[in-house]
């Protein structure tokens, strides 16, 4: 078994664009998005039976603060690349939050959102966040690129609300809608899948969503996203007719991806680095990944190791690395060792590519995708 996982790792790689050039990206999913707004309600949701014990996202995770995002780009501003300049992060972020208080106040009967920008304001030590944004653009540290207007199913979270499931009730109550098991164990729903189809009448919603959150990313940064990202993969693709006309040129697209047809209907497609699908839009894949806050392993090296070795594979076979690096790795609002231990982690990674691959070049996904346009 063992033979055949390294026989198909080095498989995977082999299609698609190549380059001989040695190519990273860094992609980090979830900006803007809330998860856990607090410790102290993290600890409410625990004393009521729910479990975290592996669910790293409830237990890390949240609204960035001014001094993750401070803390990050001084981190990035260490090292430099074969051109000269710094490692930077496709932020892969959404662009409103539930409304908790309107959507209360219409007895669930009705979803309401808020821009990011006002959920912020909610916040402690989040009041520069804003203009760090526009700082890492500036600085080419941080580049915002679009994951959805929230990273939420809407309509299955509403669905499951109005239908009064104490446990979702329970944690809406604590502003939170990424719990999925409940205190019995009880599966609650994938919530965080914005895309993911129940049935299919929800896509002409959907279509709405996409094409007012790619409007409100436009008005935020002063700038369209040219790609795309599905918050936690499912997608139906007819939507994507809807971000080719919205000015998206690029999408991550699955290597083997499970269309949600709706109904518990799914199609498989299969995708490499370079694909076009029928809007001429190119499909980005990753194949690298670097998630400490995720991977529970305890121990420094492994997951610096992993990733090295994805990088040895993917370089091998004349592939550009995109590496997956969500936001919880950075995140220091709940626990502050959670970013301070990353942060020293990515620090010795970079040294290591760096050493590794003297001429390694640090790119966005979106220079990465004009690249691969440029070229074919």
């Amino acid at each position: 078994m063992q033979i055949k996982d390294r026989l198909m790792r080095n498989v995977i790689n082999i299609p698609g664009w190549s380059t001989r050039r040695k190519i990273v990206v860094f992609e980090s999913d979830d900006w803007g998005s809330i998860r856990m707004p607090s410790k102290e309600n993290r600890n409410k949701l625990i004393n009521a039976g729910f479990d975290f014990s592996n669910q790293p996202f409830n237990l890390y995770d949240a609204l960035e603060s001014n001094d993750d995002l401070t803390a990050l780009f001084e981190a990035l501003k260490n090292h430099k690349d074969a051109t000269g300049r710094h490692p930077v992060f496709t932020a892969v972020s959404i662009v409103a939050n539930p409304d908790f208080e309107k959507i209360k106040a219409n007895n669930f009967k009705a979803y309401h959102y808020e821009p990011f920008t006002e959920t912020l304001k909610r916040y402690p030590n989040s009041d520069k966040v804003l203009d760090l944004y526009h700082q890492g653009i500036s600085e080419r540290l941080f580049v915002p690129i679009f994951h959805g207007r929230e990273h939420l199913n809407t309509q299955r979270w509403m669905r499951a609300l109005h239908s009064g499931n104490k446990a979702v009730l329970k944690t809406f109550e604590l502003g939170v809608t990424a719990v999925h098991i409940g205190p019995s164990n009880e599966f609650l729903g994938d919530f965080q899948a914005a895309f993911d189809l129940d049935v299919p009448e929800d896509l002409n919603y959907m279509k709405d969503v996409l094409a007012e959150g790619l409007d409100l990313f436009e008005k935020m940064w002063g700038y369209k996203s040219p790609y795309f990202v599905a918050t936690n993969g499912p997608f139906n693709n007819s939507l994507e007719q809807v971000l080719a006309e919205n000015g998206v040129k690029y999408i991550l697209g699955e290597r083997l991806q499970n269309e949600p047809l709706g109904n518990g209907n799914y199609k498989k497609h299969f995708h490499y680095i370079g694909m076009k699908n029928k809007y001429a839009q190119i499909y980005l894949t990753r194949n690298a990944m670097f998630e400490p806050s995720i991977s529970n392993h305890g121990l420094n090296e492994i997951p610096i190791t992993k990733c090295i070795k994805s990088m040895e594979r993917s370089f091998r076979w004349g592939k550009p690395v995109t590496i997956s690096t969500h936001r919880i790795n950075y995140i220091g609002r709940i626990e502050e060792e959670n970013r301070t231990k990353n942060l020293k982690l990515l620090d010795e990674l970079l040294k290591v590519i760096i050493e590794r691959w003297p001429d390694v070049e640090f790119m966005t996904s979106i220079e990465l995708g004009d690249l691969i346009a440029k070229e074919k």
